[in-house]
């Protein structure tokens, strides 16, 4: 190592050559990376969806889910199974082991599926796929005064292909717009009168409204193809399809016993911007893509748009690089300050240009990680970035060191090329056993579990590049810099240099040693003190006062409300409730807004979402941006909920913002036991909203729609009829059957046949409506059926094989620590529930399970770190003793970390100790 040191002290043209090689590779290196929000990994996600129409959540769980789960649990890779089984559909959830290949898995799965001898009749096929990772970028909402649903939906397709256009771009959704379908509505009275049946008017359209070729015709001169050219795609056009001919030869024609329209399906999926209708265009990146040009050039695109002056316009809802150009912007700012303050403070010890090469080494370092960084694919997210921002604090530790023991050595006399040569061999071992330990905790990262293990890797290489780029910089080219500059040239001190260096020496002689002596004289006394803080430190935070939890909660401009009514209760009334809130929030809005000295908004806009149910909505709060809102999202979320009040028919009602890693309070009650289970999850309930710190209890298990089930009479039987005859023709005329399908552009319009909207509007019209016997007679539905209304099953929930339900709730205020929670829970209301219904067990999800994943990891590594870490220090140091000494300080950190955490009002997190 001496002899390399020396080389490159030796040749320093060697040590500028390879300086301004990392510069040149490091510019490309950083031109080169990509951008997302998050690292990018690997999906470990399978899914199995199921669609059975017409099946209800038990037919699915039973007849599907169960025998796909119970095929699944036997493949080699399987982490856990999930499933929910709903109405018309199900879906089985496949979580991968970190470590195997998704793919192998992926097979596995398709061919553990395809074992499956037989299936409910009237499934579709069953459809296995890796669940892409796709992040938001941005969404932006198009709407205008006075412009209705059908002229936004042609722009906004204008606007999805210009956007897909764009090289680099591939993922544009557009939300709020319904399906278009044609309608063709039966008038059951003119349908008797003309003596044609449902079935048969539907199967006369289906094969009315074709283009089909006849084969074709040879001359001697030329083919000729036979074409029919009948197929239409707008309802006005299929009111001349003849029905029927009657003797007297007249046509029945559709528009004689039908009204057709071109209406939208019966979809709730609406979008609002500030109360007008809007298409919101939605732009995602993909794991290739990179989110920083997206949101550049879909910004760009939008401005563009609004130039034109159309009576549509643009406006931007959510920019997902708004937070990560905000932590580029601090990194830099940190980066030149670290620059400066390295080379004030070491100028006001040693001299400026002994300062300016060790500063020199923070750009050096990040150049060269950004070589490594482009090499193995790490992209410019948000982990990264926060990497960053912290090897910048640390970064110039060891060349501090090494430059500070070359100027001792020239002190003594020793010349430059031999004062570098020595003082880098004096520090060198300890300078590389310092930054290797480090090294070794940050590498704890890539051995982490659950959602953090995804992420954190990225921070860990960013950190550990850096440090080894900045131990090589320091240890071959910092020296030869300081050895052939005028660093350590013979030079008089001028009178300000003069002066510092006597308040140095006043505050080193007069302050720092004498504190030394004591502190050396009264051993006990000093270590006394210290305990003392920390055992303080440890009681403020078991009283609450500096708070704990698992992933930091980051600050954010929106807030997010998400309603959900009692099953089967209609869009308008969810839209009114919406639209109340949405009020609330413009009030609130104004009074924030008198009580500023700037009037400026705190609410700038509000998108209201409809759908994907009927009963359920959403609204999207953008907000005034942190620094000048002054308020934080959680006090102004409350704010909005308490001046809300009661939401008359809420299942479900959630003010705030979400977090990667679930709800901070999330328990999974398990059984087979159903009565069990029931009431364990009541009970839970009960008890988790009697807790202040909670709000927003929720449940998965929530009643369904009401239902009319219907039971045949003796009559029916008497009369040939079944089930299936019977539900068939209520099918038909109720629910509607789907007589065709056409393309009309990019859309594919369903055409439907069911009976008029007025003719299935009460229990009456259903009652009244005619089933048709085999012999062509037709009977009220009244003197066949009988019927009873009831509350079905929502959703069927399954987690590893057994029925769960899950409760989850959220922190009222970010004041309370988050674990302290998860721990109210499991020890005081979970284990008397338990003890009434054995036959139930729990576990913790969302960042319970998350932190219960990372701890387990931590458990395993953390002890294999720690034994690298002492064995170097022992190695570095020579004496176990000394190595003691040196551990024996790690716990005092603890104190300035928690009472800086307690300071800035920010919980403790699992970030936080390094």
């Amino acid at each position: 190592m001496k002899r390399a040191v020396g080389y490159f002290i030796k040749y320093p043209v060697l040590a500028d050559t390879v300086l301004v090689l990392f510069f040149i590779f490091g510019f490309f290196g950083l031109k080169n990376m990509r951008s997302s929000f998050f690292p990018e990994v690997e999906s470990r996600t399978i899914q199995v969806q199921v669609i059975y129409p017409g099946a209800s959540p038990q037919e699915v769980e039973e007849g599907v889910v169960l025998r796909i789960e119970n095929e699944i649990r036997g493949v080699t890779g399987v982490e856990r199974i999930s499933s929910v089984s709903q109405e018309n559909s199900g879906v089985v959830t496949v979580e991968v082991i970190k470590g195997y290949d998704t793919d192998d898995v992926l097979i596995d799965v398709q061919n553990a599926v395809d074992r499956i001898p037989t299936l409910p009749e009237g499934m579709e096929p069953v459809r296995t796929f890796t669940v892409e990772n796709v992040r938001p970028a941005v969404s932006f909402a198009l709407s205008g005064e006075d412009v209705d649903l059908r002229a936004l939906k042609a722009i906004a397709r204008r606007v999805e292909d210009d956007l897909r256009a764009i090289e680099g771009i591939s993922k544009v959704e557009l939300q709020g717009l319904p399906e278009e379908e044609i309608e063709i509505a039966f008038r059951e009275e003119d349908l008797r009168a003309q003596g044609i049946t449902f079935a048969q008017a539907a199967l006369r359209v289906r094969t009315a409204n074709i283009d089909i070729t006849g084969g074709k015709v040879r001359t001697e001169a030329e083919e000729l193809s036979i074409r029919a050219r009948n197929k239409h795609d707008r309802a006005h056009e299929l009111r001349d399809i003849v029905l029927k001919a009657t003797p007297d030869g007249r046509f029945v024609r559709l528009g004689d016993v039908a009204d057709l329209r071109d209406r939208w399906a019966d979809d709730p999926t609406r979008n609002y911007l500030n109360g007008a209708p809007a298409v919101v265009v939605a732009v995602s990146s993909t794991v290739s893509e990179d989110i920083l040009f997206i949101a550049e050039e879909t910004v760009a695109y939008m401005e563009r748009f609004n130039e034109r002056g159309e009576a549509v316009h643009a406006d931007l809802i959510s920019d997902a690089t708004i937070a990560l150009r905000q932590r580029i912007d601090m990194l830099a700012t940190n980066g030149v300050q670290g620059f400066l303050l390295v080379v004030l403070f070491l100028a006001m010890f040693l001299n400026i240009r002994l300062a300016f090469w060790v500063a020199l080494s923070i750009p050096v370092a990040f150049a060269g990680m950004f070589v490594l960084a482009n090499f193995f694919g790490i992209t410019i997210n948000v982990m990264s970035l926060f990497g960053m921002i912290i090897v910048v604090g640390i970064l110039v530790d060891d060349g501090i060191v090494i430059a500070e023991s070359i100027y001792q050595e020239h002190e003594k006399g020793a010349s430059p090329v031999r004062a570098a040569v020595d003082g880098t061999m004096n520090v060198l071992p300890a300078v590389i056993s310092a930054v290797f330990t480090t090294v070794a905790a940050f590498s704890t990262f890539f051995f982490l579990d659950g959602r953090l293990g995804d992420f954190a890797p990225a921070l860990a290489f960013v950190v550990i590049s850096t440090l080894i780029i900045s131990l090589i910089e320091g240890a071959f080219i910092l020296p030869a810099h300081i050895a052939h500059s005028k660093a350590l040239k013979e030079r008089e001190k001028n009178a300000f240099e003069l002066r510092l260096e006597r308040l140095m020496l006043r505050m080193r002689h007069g302050f720092y040693e004498p504190f030394l002596e004591r502190a050396l004289r009264s051993p006990i006394l000093a270590f006394g003190i210290f305990f003392f803080l920390l055992n303080l430190t440890f009681g403020a935070l078991g009283a609450g006062w500096i708070q704990t939890t698992f992933f930091p909660v980051v600050e954010r401009d929106d807030i997010n409300v998400e309603l959900e009514m009692v099953a089967g209760t209609r869009e308008h009334i969810v839209n009114a409730e919406l639209a109340r809130i949405e009020d609330v929030i413009w009030r609130v809005n104004e009074e924030l807004k008198a009580q500023r000295e700037d009037s400026l908004d705190v609410v700038l806009k509000v998108q209201r979402k409809l759908g994907p149910r009927p009963e359920q909505g959403s609204l999207f709060v953008v907000l005034l941006d942190g620094e000048t809102r002054d308020l934080k999202t959680d006090k102004l979320s409350a704010l909005v909920r308490e001046r809300t009040g009661e939401i008359p028919g809420a299942e479900k009602a959630t003010f705030g913002i979400a977090s990667p890693f679930g709800k901070p309070v999330s328990v999974s009650l398990r059984g087979h036991d159903l009565e069990d289970l029931d009431h364990a999850k009541d009970e839970l309930i009960g008890e988790l909203q009697q807790l202040s710190f909670l709000r927003d209890v929720v449940t998965s298990d929530r009643p369904g729609e009401r239902e009319v089930v219907l039971r045949l009479k003796e009559k029916a039987f008497a009369l040939g009829l079944t089930h299936q005859d019977v539900l068939a023709q209520v099918r038909q005329g109720f629910f509607g059957a789907e007589a065709q399908r056409v393309q009309r552009g990019q859309d594919e319009i369903k055409i439907w046949v069911r009976y008029d909207e007025n003719a299935r509007a009460s229990l009456r019209d259903l009652e009244d409506m005619r089933i048709r016997t085999a012999d062509g007679n037709a009977y009220p539905l009244r003197e066949l059926a009988d019927h009873r209304i009831e509350r079905r099953v929502k959703a069927i929930n399954h987690l590893d094989g057994r029925r769960e339900v899950r409760v989850e709730a959220d922190m009222a205020s970010f004041d309370k620590s988050v674990t302290d929670a998860q721990a109210a829970v499991a020890d005081e209301l979970l284990p008397p529930i338990l003890q009434r219904y054995p036959s139930v067990t729990y576990s913790f999800e969302g960042q319970g399970e998350q932190s219960k994943k990372v701890g387990r990891s931590v458990q395993k590594i953390l002890p294999i770190t720690l034994i690298l870490m002492l064995a170097m220090i022992v190695i570095t140091l020579r004496s176990f003793w000394q190595m003691i000494a040196i551990v024996a300080c790690i716990p005092f950190g603890f104190i300035g970390m928690g009472w800086g955490h307690f300071i800035h009002g920010v919980q403790i997190s699992l970030l936080s100790g390094f």
